[in-house]
């Protein structure tokens, strides 16, 4: 099988295991809408959560996971699984001892702000008290999501990309469960049911640490502490990339720990409003460009091992145009829907018509960088494949302090209903310069990366996709209208008109895609029936 092939197989596996995901996680967020809201306890939670969740960016799919693969790939292709796994027992055994002492420390911090929080100068104190009670208890989710995505990049480093894909399902699923038991509580004040959910998480960080050890022991990699080898040259190499690494993931995100700060400033709602609009971006980002970085990153580990720089770059054109020829027309989709697809989606119980509009808002200027985003998934690997940590973090640096300028001055200067615009336009913007200087700095690196191939295609889908925007524009009263008169039910009908208009939008692009993108769609079905050989 070709390395395209294989690349577009484990990417299918990938996006399979992620669309399952997401429709899961869609359905959690309809149910967090629903029972929760997008008032001040789902702004408190948001808050709480990003905590450990940047953990997770940072320790489990961040710096470790980036200096960790190259170096684990590297010893399995050059020594022996066993001899990986020693590698991999005495990193994880660091780790979790770290990650251990980093949430008791962090537990005293907490204390100290609950008992002095008055004095230190916060004003409202209730919400203050919701936010910490919220981050105590899931503070040791970090340590295990941490270890799961540990396990998760070393099966991807061996290539087993389901267990590690699956994994985010097993949160969703208890995620869905401790909403759904609200059901029979209705009287349950906000409070407590936000509350229930953050202990279903933590309950499902350990099942999802648990399940990944297995399937690590599995493939050979068992996951027992080792206080052993701690000293050996590969795993120091780990950790100086580590080191590296961290600075910059760590910029990433306290830059995003800063994001949600600035917007539980901005108003009591926004800190909730932008993490809805975010989760609905996720949809396709995290289907098609998470899919595309966790399987490049093994893969262009290995091809540089082997010293492969063509076939690197071969790699990198291919994924960079199939992601797009994806990437686009969702991006136009979400831009011209974005208030149909909030509403259906979030609009009942607790969420109003007024948190739609704010949703929907940010939900469009999110969709402009979906592309840019996707784009950035699959440039950072092409560096951290090359043990070479110190560019992404610059550039990353460099996108966080323009990303924190221009938060603060839409918090300062914009009016409170577009102060979290202002913050999604933000992100959007430092995408888009990241994935400029990082394309400007790879080929600095390595030469031409060959990416002008993608131009004339590129194109082609962006006009298609432009013209897809353009019908469903000028379709969505007509359809709302139509569906309105054939079904009673506003919700139903609501429904109806977004499926005839997410149909006639694909429709509408692959039948352009068909007449302009004739080679490139043969190449990709070309590609396909290798990949499923």
């Amino acid at each position: 099988m070709s390395k395209a092939g294989s690349i577009l197989r484990n990417t299918l596996t990938v996006g399979t295991f992620t669309s399952l995901s997401r429709v899961l996680g869609l359905v959690r967020e309809v149910l967090q809408a629903q029972f929760i809201g997008a008032g001040m306890e789902q702004s408190a939670f948001t808050l709480a959560f990003a905590i450990p969740n940047a953990a997770r960016k940072l320790f489990g799919e961040g710096a470790l996971t980036a200096a960790f693969v190259p170096v684990f790939k590297g010893e399995v292709e050059s020594a022996s699984v066993e001899k990986a796994s020693r590698l991999a027992q005495a990193v994880m055994t660091m780790t979790l001892l770290m990650l251990g002492a980093v949430v008791v420390l962090a537990f005293g911090g907490v204390e100290v702000v609950s008992r002095y929080g008055a004095q230190l100068g916060f004003e409202d104190l209730d919400r203050l008290s919701l936010t910490l009670r919220l981050v105590k208890t899931l503070l040791p989710y970090m340590v295990f999501i941490c270890g799961a995505a540990f396990g998760m990049g070393v099966l991807n480093a061996l290539g087993r990309f389901k267990a590690s894909s699956f994994m985010p399902c097993i949160l969703n699923i208890f995620w869905i469960a401790a909403l759904g038991c609200l059901a029979f509580f209705p009287s349950l004040s906000l409070g407590r049911r936000i509350h229930l959910v953050a202990f279903a998480i933590l309950a499902a960080g350990a099942a999802q640490m648990s399940f990944l050890f297995w399937r690590m022991a599995k493939a050979g990699v068992r996951p027992r502490l080792s206080f052993t080898g701690w000293g050996d040259e590969k795993v120091r190499l780990v950790w100086r990339n580590v080191a590296v690494a961290a600075m910059g993931a760590g910029a990433v995100q306290l830059n995003y720990l800063l994001d949600q700060g600035l917007a539980y400033y901005a108003s009591d709602w926004a800190a909730g409003v932008v993490g809805y609009a975010e989760r609905l971006m996720d949809l396709p980002l995290g289907v098609i460009g998470v899919a595309f970085g966790t399987v490049l990153l093994p893969t262009f580990a290995g091809l540089f091992a082997k010293g492969d720089v063509d076939g690197a770059r071969s790699t990198l054109l291919s994924s960079v145009q199939s992601l797009m020829f994806v990437m686009l027309p969702a991006a136009a989709g979400l831009l011209v829907l974005a208030p149909e697809v909030t509403g259906v989606i979030y609009q009942r119980g607790e969420f109003d018509a007024v948190a739609t509009l704010r949703v929907s808002r940010a939900l469009a200027v999110y969709a402009l960088g979906l592309g840019l985003f996707g784009m950035s998934k699959s440039l950072v690997p092409w560096f951290l494949a090359q043990n070479d940590m110190k560019t992404p973090l610059y550039v990353s640096c460099g996108a966080v302090g323009v990303n924190a300028v221009l938060n603060i001055a839409a918090v300062v200067f914009l009016p409170v209903e577009w102060r979290h615009v202002g913050l999604a336009a933000s992100t959007v913007i430092c995408a888009g310069a990241s994935c400029a200087a990082l394309i400007l700095l790879a080929r600095r690196r390595n030469g031409r990366l060959g990416l002008v191939g993608a131009v004339a295609p590129m194109s082609k889908m962006l006009a298609a996709s432009a013209f897809m925007g353009v019908v469903l524009w000028f379709a969505k009263p007509h359809v709302a209208a139509f569906a309105s008169g054939v079904v009673q039910s506003r919700q139903v009908a609501d429904i109806v008109s977004l499926g005839v208009l997410v149909l006639a939008g694909i429709l509408v692009y692959f039948s352009i895609a068909a007449v302009v993108l004739r080679d490139s769609l043969r190449r990709l079905r070309h590609r396909g029936r290798r990949a499923s050989a």
